[in-house]
């Protein structure tokens, strides 16, 4: 993890400072404040900021929607500040949900991510997303298209789970 910032659980009072983020990070595509109070209030979900070392000023935050034992998790949404780009945040932000999936008894996690976003998919590479697709004009209102990646985390304990590649075989 970055050593100048802390991650913690991402809380309704964090809001605000969320928004800021989403709006400056997501300017055509920004999420709704409302969608994102219910996604922070989410059982099924988990998010977190990243916050300065010896300060409260969130400088990102990510999150997951992973229900227990369903076998997969889906990155949700992850934003840092343009400052702090390049110093780790995001990767920090990325494997601290990774592990989280994987305590939920995950064997998968998906995201979309923009095609036009080279940085973020080289980061999603090197943890071990692979590409499985692309959603043309995904992203709205500029219609730029989504590459749809996956990370297998292999077989959990699930009774009756097979590993991701029999999962997927036939399927599309």
């Amino acid at each position: 993890m970055s050593s100048l910032i802390t991650l913690r659980g991402a809380q309704e009072s964090d809001l605000d400072a969320v928004m800021l983020l989403e709006s400056s990070t997501f300017a055509g595509d920004a999420w709704p404040r409302e969608m994102m109070r219910a996604e922070l209030a989410n059982p099924h979900g988990h998010y977190l900021v990243a916050e300065m070392m010896h300060a409260s000023l969130v400088v990102g935050y990510a999150g997951l929607l992973c229900p227990r034992d369903s076998g997969d998790g889906d990155i949700q949404t992850i934003a840092v500040s343009h400052e702090m780009r390049g110093q780790g945040v995001g990767r920090s932000l990325l494997v601290a949900l990774i592990s989280e999936a994987r305590d939920r008894g995950a064997t998968r996690i998906f995201l979309e991510v923009r095609a036009d976003n080279d940085p973020a998919q080289a980061l999603y590479r090197n943890l071990g997303f692979i590409p499985i697709g692309v959603r043309k004009g995904y992203y709205q209102p500029d219609g730029v298209d989504a590459v749809s990646m996956r990370l297998d985390l292999g077989v959990s304990a699930r009774p009756g789970s097979r590993s991701p590649g029999e999962e997927m075989e036939g399927a599309c």
